[in-house]
């Protein structure tokens, strides 16, 4: 579909003022087609490298949830053996946990190498042929990246197929009703009114001008984002969140007006709920106005973080060796950076350093200065001479004598925290009670950002009533804010789904108060998101068609898009938005490439390094169409040079208009829901489940499936630190199993020695990977076990004891208790002596002993699935496929096929987030994407 956009007065390039011509001539492209090698390429479709490069030193550092730095991980061989697998894996972990990387140099014959010109830092991950995932293939050695391509390639034909018979299916369903009837069928789809057709069928494609992409300071917002009321008239249009039906009847109790609500209704877990009825969104009927998210909506406001408390008279800022006085505001700012040292990454970063020690002299400059122990003025302009470290000691004695505290004191602490944080827990929305995401405000802080962020170290100053807005219902009572304050502004927009906002003061982001993900109009916007990727199945193969003819196209801004939609759709690349580079770190996507971000190798690879969203640096090599290639050297040629745009032709806001002439609501970022749900159901499908394997080896399978969707959409981590350790507690914990077996099969001895006759020596021999030396390794953790197993049970009995009034147990009742230690200790120093063990147990016969064998034998079974598992998934991001792309369906209805538990697929908060998709569907096996 090509643009009738003119030539004329073409305005200059964004950046260095190189622009690409706006029209392609003939010669040029016979031009470009001798420059590119002639030798055949490969495979296309996929990438080639398997992980994101990361530096040596980001790879050994994790940070936990408070910041703290952990040590490297080391191989459990050789040390005390810990069988415990209490590390879950981090797929769904935030991104803010996750660590930043830096470029590396990557070596490369190409004539166009940016990338190669990089200092380097580390080495590349392995290729995605040297990675087992398991085959796709029975009996060749054909390399796995090949395989995959081959898969999709597959997958994409059955998509287009598949597309063409759902429109033959809707035209027809239409010719068969009556044209009356037409609207109000229309009505019913998950999406908007069909768009007018050319005579061909086609969708009317939107005309847009050949304009070179011109200077953008603000970010595009994003379609489904919540603006505040001052900014909501440019973005209302692209709101896309979901409506919540207001309760039917039977549904949902109807709520009094009240300021706050009754204790009992707030309760976490779900207490004092019996008397509402579970509002099933997804069987009510559809509302006509979409926009209209709420009717009533009734809150308690928000909770502040608590008033800041001043640090004891001993303990001090430190400068040039001595103490300094200061104001409380001040001393705030300063116990901010000191109560952090141990975050080296961020601490010892010289931008972090600059912007806090700008922000605090300004606090400083007004609240008076610090002064000596004279009271003397102390200037203060060298960051090295300040000392934090008595502030972190002081900071540091508090944290471990709070988690040092007996856990009845932990406990009684929370519950009183709960009961008063309990009002705000929860809303009242449409009469039903709905949880709130988080209804703290957050306190103020250093803001630490993603990736090298130029505002890392600003003061995040603490934020008071009058910058928040309230949006509550008309009728609904006006949460009080706090004494002696009021609120920004209070306000009853019902097309919008957030409960408060204020606009932080580092970068000017607005910040809200959300529902809970397992709230309904979180549900329902999950819900058409899936639904807007199932639809774009009915269209997929004309829009390929149509971008894959346009890469030949003889404009420059269409060939751009028609590029920029290839990279997208095969290789998930988000679309890109343009950003405020003096105040956000630079991150990118497709259509905001740049010259050194992109790196060309004939005849056909195409490296991209650079960092995507949330500063996680993307770097993949690709095979890719030839046209595609040779279209990406024509965007790279002279005068191009660093720092302008490779699509300077294309925006994302120019992209996203162009999609939505096939089909309303269609943007970028549909596709990458639409190819993770049409791959995995399509993956899916083809499985043959032999109903007499394990529900284990039936979770590797899924595993195995979600693992190809990661790969083939690109969904890639870096291997955690934590990752060796935790392959050796799996391994150390079914070495521990089969000795256990062992110890099993040579209690059969004992109880009928003629069993070594029958059943011969080699079902009693010893595994092969247990030696002596491990054994006694492993004796001596059970002994310590036990150990640990006795005096945790003592100190809870005497906890319970003492929070019941009564009088604890004294200590020789430990000692009598762990008298079973030594025996332990004396039972293994004998069996190591004699080559026997006794049988244990009451009873002991040799049918028992056979049954315990059969299910270590099972347990032995499924810790190798786990472990094959885990390792497979080391550099694979399942959680995000799984959570973001893949329609929850799909997994509920596996599992139904299955017989598998869906507590084996999601967790508790995911099948909360995801109860519409498990209950709407429920056992129904015929449900297809």
């Amino acid at each position: 579909m090509a643009s009738d956009s003119s030539d004329d007065d073409v305005p200059l390039a964004r950046t260095n003022g190189h622009a690409s011509a706006p029209r392609i001539s003939k010669a040029a492209d016979r031009a470009m087609d001798k420059s590119i090698s002639k030798s055949r390429p490969g495979p296309t479709g996929v990438s080639i490298r398997n992980g994101p490069v990361r530096n040596d030193d980001a790879m050994d550092i994790d940070t936990s949830a408070n910041g703290a730095p952990k040590r490297k991980s080391r191989s459990s061989l050789g040390q005390s053996v810990n069988y415990k697998d209490n590390s879950d894996s981090d797929e769904g972990a935030p991104m803010a946990k996750r660590q930043k990387a830096r470029h590396q140099k990557v070596v490369s014959d190409s004539d166009d190498e940016p990338i190669a010109k990089k200092k380097q830092n580390g080495k590349l991950p392995p290729s995605i042929k040297e990675t087992d995932l398991g085959d796709l293939s029975d009996d060749d050695d054909e390399p796995l990246g090949t395989k995959l391509a081959q898969k999709k390639a597959s997958i994409e034909k059955a998509a287009a197929k598949e597309a063409r018979a759902a429109r033959a299916s809707d035209a027809k369903a239409k010719k068969a009703i009556p044209k009356k009837s037409i609207k109000e069928e229309s009505d019913d789809e998950p999406l908007a009114k069909p768009k007018k057709r050319q005579s061909n069928g086609a969708a009317t494609p939107a005309k847009k001008a050949n304009g070179v992409k011109k200077v953008s300071t603000k970010k595009e917002p994003d379609s489904d984002s919540d603006a505040p009321i001052a900014t909501k008239k440019r973005v209302m249009a692209t709101t896309t969140k979901s409506a919540a039906k207001p309760a039917a009847k039977g549904k949902a109790t109807a709520a009094k007006k009240s300021a706050k609500f009754e204790k009992e209704d707030s309760k976490e877990g779900g207490e004092g709920e019996e008397d509402e009825e579970e509002f099933r969104w997804w069987d009510a009927p559809k509302k006509e106005d979409d926009s209209i998210k709420w009717t009533t909506l009734e809150h308690n406001g928000v909770i502040f973080p608590p008033p800041y408390e001043r640090l004891p008279k001993n303990v001090k800022l430190y400068y040039d060796g001595k103490s300094v006085d200061l104001a409380e505001e001040a001393e705030e700012v300063a116990t901010f950076f000191g109560s952090m040292l141990h975050s080296t990454q961020n601490v010892e970063n010289p931008v972090f350093q600059k912007n806090f020690l700008n922000d605090f002299k300004d606090v400083l400059k007004k609240t008076g200065g610090a002064k000596d122990s004279e009271g003397k003025k102390v200037d203060i302009k060298d960051f090295d001479k300040l000392d934090f470290t008595k502030i972190f000691e002081h900071h540091k004695a508090l944290g471990d004598a709070k988690k040092a505290r007996p856990a009845a004191e932990k406990k009684a602490e929370k519950a009183a925290r709960d009961k008063i944080e309990a009002p705000y827990m929860f809303c009242k929305w449409d009469g039903r009670k709905e949880k709130i995401g988080n209804p703290r405000v957050e306190p103020p802080s250093l803001f630490r950002g993603r990736g090298e962020h130029p505002k890392t170290g600003t003061v995040k100053k603490r934020v008071m009533p009058e910058q928040v807005t309230i949006n509550i219902g008309k009728d609904a009572p006006i949460p009080a804010p706090p004494k002696g304050h009021k609120w920004k502004a209070v306000q009853h927009d019902n097309k919008a789904t957030w409960l408060a906002m204020w606009q932080e003061n580092v970068n000017g982001n607005y910040k809200y108060i959300m529902l809970a993900a397992n709230s309904a109009v979180k549900g329902q916007a999950d819900f058409k998101k899936f639904e807007k990727a199932r639809e774009l199945k009915k269209h997929i193969d004309r829009i390929r068609a149509d971008y894959t003819k346009e890469l030949r196209s003889e404009v420059m801004a269409d060939r751009q898009r028609a590029t920029a939609m290839y990279l997208i759709d095969k290789f998930a690349l988000r679309a890109g938005n343009e950003k405020d580079t003096d105040n956000e770190a630079e991150t990118v996507g497709c259509c905001s490439l740049k010259f050194e971000h992109v790196t060309l190798e004939d005849p056909d690879k195409v490296i991209f390094d650079f960092l995507g969203k949330d500063s996680i640096r993307f770097y993949n090599e690709f095979k890719v169409d030839r046209q595609v290639f040779k279209n990406l050297k024509m965007f790279k040629k002279a005068p191009k040079e660093e720092g302008d745009d490779i699509f300077d032709r294309l925006t994302t806001t120019q992209l996203n208009k162009h999609l939505s002439s096939y089909m309303t609501g269609l943007t970028a970022k549909v596709f990458r829901t639409y190819n993770a749900s049409w791959t995995m159901s399509s993956l899916l499908q083809e499985l043959k489940i032999d109903k007499n394997i394990s529900i284990a080896e039936k979770i590797k399978l899924y595993n195995d499936c979600n693992r190809k969707v990661a790969i083939l959409c690109n969904h890639k981590r870096s291997v955690g630190a934590g990752h060796e350790a935790l392959m050796g507690k799996l391994g150390d914990r079914i070495r521990g199993l089969r000795y256990q077996k062992w110890r099993t099969k040579m209690m059969i001895l004992d109880v009928d020695s003629t069993q070594r006759k029958q059943r011969g020596k080699e079902y009693f021999q010893l595994d092969s990977e247990l030696d002596e030396e491990w054994i006694k390794q492993h004796q001596e953790f059970l002994v310590e076990e036990l150990k640990t197993k006795i005096t945790k049970k003592f100190e809870k009995d005497n906890e319970k004891l003492e929070a019941e009034g009564e009088k604890p147990l004294p200590a020789k009742e430990l000692t009598e208790r762990l008298g079973a230690v030594n025996e332990l200790r004396a039972k293994f120093k004998k069996e190591n002596e004699t080559k026997k063990v006794e049988a244990e147990g009451k009873g002991p016969s040799v049918e028992k002993l056979e049954a315990q064998v059969e299910k270590l034998d099972d347990r032995i079974r499924n810790l190798e699935l786990q472990s094959a598992d885990r390792e497979g998934n080391k550099e694979v991001a399942l959680g995000t496929s799984k959570i973001n792309y893949i329609d929850p369906r799909l997994t509920v209805v596996f599992a139904a096929k299955a017989k598998v538990p869906i507590e084996k697929f999601f967790s508790k908060t995911l099948r909360d987030k995801f109860k519409w998709a498990i209950e709407s569907v429920g056992d129904d096996e015929s449900w297809e994407f």
